[in-house]
């Protein structure tokens, strides 16, 4: 036993037995990388010429402070001491260097978590980055995480689910570009001379999901008077619940991406493409998860049934009323989702009252999945803008176009001897407007929205202001 322990800690399979952000370290470091962000440039540069700018050597004397804490605060993570000390030779580089664009690709490559899953192993994460549905510039961000990965999700992924690259996580603390609407820490984000060849881990905020899901599902639930079965309410209550719903969710998702029958490479990298593709895309992932949740509740997890009430709600509710009506592939997912329903008479609204038909609600969600994924399926053989044209039909059978588009007029409206992607220039920002249903309920729930910007579990039981 001695011996399992020993490899244990030497691992870092054991979680520090002091939190990271109670050291006293940790104030002092996220106080620096405060000081330094408003000094950066978009491309996370400092130009010392710019007015307010420091001096070279007040730079690096705070990048030196952000050093000290990490190297204080780094005995409390053995599994990280790789990371920490690349990351040490880079923020030193980059200080020697002149504070031109950063570079933190040796300190990304030596940050491996998916390595090492063990539930509630923190991380103290610092890197130049952006942060995606947040501050699109490349300052200078510290992170605190947790691991989550409990037993029963570990025994998923080794047996039905493989994702060696994805990290449920959650937030510990974090500095001003996490303070926003982002709820993911990707790889891709980070600043670096080249991109790696292959990026070895992914981490999903799940906390900050659920509690975003609960405020927001809460106030809709009360606006258009759902009634609820009485587990379903009380999972609402509940946010380490709606974390295990999210974290299951997000790697059945996240793996879906890269699995069926794919016309196209799933995470469209440099694909430009109408924005409808994408939204398919993402709500084809989501009802993916959706269907494989009936099965897990059927075979006895009882997170299989969250997660399915999880995906209508967030879809349902959160994403066609959230962000701006511009190229929004994830509102218009969850429009299509919510008029699919509504017009196979699962959802009605009546009586300014929501009813939902619970019990035919899997089987029509699943049906919606078969024809998103039918239509993938024909599209492997169909010329691109040939498969643009039948995924727009698709959508348009459920969602009313706006009444201006060129693309709803069909192909005869279109300039066909340009490239395709081309044509995505006459794809309009808003090309299938809000519904009437939803102009209105993204009225009443816009402040209960904004309230959720940097939301995080210890908030999730506020009401919003």
């Amino acid at each position: 036993m001695t011996e399992i322990l020993e490899h244990a800690a030497a691992t870092g399979a054991i979680a520090s037995a002091q939190r990271v952000v109670e050291h006293p370290a940790w104030p002092v470091l996220k106080s620096a990388v405060e000081e330094l962000r408003p000094w950066q440039s978009k491309d996370g540069s400092i130009d010392f010429d710019a007015d307010g700018a420091p001096s070279a050597e007040a730079a690096g004397a705070v990048v030196e402070r952000v050093i000290t804490a990490v190297e204080q605060l780094s005995p409390l993570l053995p599994h990280d001491d790789a990371y920490h000390r690349a990351l040490v030779t880079d923020l030193r580089r980059w200080a020697a260097d002149g504070f031109g664009v950063p570079d933190f690709l040796d300190s990304l490559l030596a940050f491996q978590p998916a390595r090492n899953r063990a539930d509630g192993l923190q991380h103290l994460v610092v890197f130049a980055m952006y942060t995606q549905n947040g501050n699109p510039d490349r300052n200078l961000e510290a992170v605190v995480l947790r691991m989550v990965w409990p037993e029963w999700l570990a025994e998923l992924e080794a047996t039905r689910y493989d994702n060696p690259l994805f990290c449920g996580i959650t937030f510990e603390d974090f500095t001003s570009g996490y303070d926003t609407n982002s709820a993911v820490l990707f790889p891709e984000t980070i600043a670096v001379r080249e991109a790696p060849e292959r990026f070895s881990w992914g981490g999903i905020f799940c906390d900050r999901e659920a509690a975003r899901f609960r405020r927001v599902t809460e106030a809709s639930v009360e606006l258009l008077s759902v009634e609820l079965p009485d587990d379903i309410r009380e999972m609402l209550g509940d946010q380490k619940r709606c974390e295990q719903a999210f974290v299951l969710w997000d790697m059945v998702h996240d793996r879906t991406h890269s699995h069926g029958d794919l016309p196209f490479d799933p995470f469209m990298i440099k694909q430009r493409q109408p924005f409808w593709m994408y939204g398919l895309e993402e709500l084809r992932c989501d009802l993916t998860a959706f269907r494989e949740a009936v099965k897990l509740e059927a075979d006895g997890f009882g997170q299989g049934r969250d997660v399915q009430f999880a995906v209508l709600f967030d879809r349902m509710f959160r994403f066609p009323v959230t962000g701006e009506r511009v190229r929004n592939y994830d509102g218009l997912g969850g429009q299509l989702l919510f008029a699919y329903l509504h017009k196979h008479d699962v959802v009605r609204w009546t009586d300014n009252t929501l009813k939902i038909d619970w019990a035919r609600a899997p089987e029509v969600t699943n049906q919606l999945c078969g024809e998103i994924e039918k239509l993938y399926r024909d599209g492997i053989d169909r010329p691109k803008l040939v498969h643009w044209f039948a995924a727009y039909d698709l959508v348009s059978s459920y969602l009313a176009p706006h009444p201006g588009s060129r693309w709803a007029k069909g192909p005869d409206a279109l300039d066909l001897d340009q490239l395709p992607r081309k044509l995505v220039d006459d794809v309009l920002p808003d090309e299938f407007p809000l519904s009437m249903f939803y102009e209105a309920l993204s009225k009443k729930l816009k402040h209960v929205i904004a309230s959720t910007k940097g939301i995080t579990a210890a908030d999730a039981g506020r009401a919003a202001a």
